[in-house]
């Protein structure tokens, strides 16, 4: 299978993304098959770990874009897109949505991959695992994670420096995430600490609480737990100076949201 021919998964309205992307309409979320990243914990594994669903064409992938615009969401979300660059710049160049694009990513990104899509992307959506890159090898089969994540997402500021919100929906602009994984604070400090000293305090963030022990868990006893309050409290209380940071309830760490990838469309 060539890697510009996309595989999707699951089409979806996805009303769970921070409010500045999901907003009332939901984002219009297409979740590709198959990541450049091997997390042990993904609560996405059974499509993320394999090829499942169908192919699709430029020609076809732009005109579901066209689809999803016309059923009245925010944007258009591209999860785990990494490894189908090409075939997503392709349909881009026949059909550009008049709505944001969104690039929702794990970080585990090759700038020059990145420079080829500046034009195309509106709103960058990295996830910033690890600052430990043992711990990412561990967990997530990704070797020298944090440099290759950490100059990524500068490129992505590069490309888009200015956070434009309209109505309360980013229509252009950054967000960091990141997980606070149980067990791991140390890891969650250094990701904090490289923020603090890399992204201005006005910049948007999403620190999140929303793990749930889900996937090849066996070998990792730490990961087996849901985190704990006082856990996630120090990584916030480190970033509390950055005013524009969405902070999870603990009521997310369940698996009622993860979505069900038995049914494809959910538009």
């Amino acid at each position: 299978m060539a890697k510009s021919t996309p595989v999707i998964a699951k089409i979806m309205r996805h009303m769970w993304e921070e409010p500045i992307i999901s907003g009332q309409n939901g984002s219009g979320t297409v979740f590709f098959s198959g990541c450049n990243l091997k997390c042990v914990y993904c609560q996405n594994s059974e499509i993320s770990h394999q090829i499942v669903g169908h192919e699709y064409s430029p020609a076809k992938l732009a005109d579901l874009f066209k689809r999803i615009e016309d059923s009245n969401v925010e944007n258009i979300n591209l999860v785990t897109p990494t490894h189908f660059v090409d075939g997503i710049i392709k349909a881009l160049d026949i059909y550009k949505p008049n709505i944001p694009i969104v690039y929702n990513t794990g970080s585990y990104e090759n700038v020059n991959t990145l420079k080829r899509l500046e034009g195309y992307i509106d709103i960058y959506l990295p996830d910033l695992k690890y600052s430990d890159n043992e711990l990412a090898v561990q967990l997530s089969k990704a070797d020298g994670y944090f440099e290759k994540a950490t100059n990524a997402i500068l490129e992505m500021y590069r490309q888009q420096p200015k956070d434009i919100i309209v109505n309360g929906l980013m229509k252009k602009g950054v967000i960091i995430r990141h997980l606070v994984l149980p067990s791991c604070i140390e890891n969650s400090k250094g990701v904090a600490k490289w923020i603090k000293e890399n992204i201005p305090n006005n910049k948007y963030l999403s620190i999140m609480s929303q793990f749930t022990p889900h996937g090849e868990l066996k070998n990792f006893d730490f990961l087996q737990r849901k985190l704990k309050p006082l856990e996630y409290k120090i990584i916030v209380n480190m970033l509390m100076d950055y005013t524009n940071s969405f902070v999870q309830e603990f009521s997310s760490s369940t698996k009622e949201f993860i979505p069900d990838f038995k049914c494809e469309v959910e538009l």
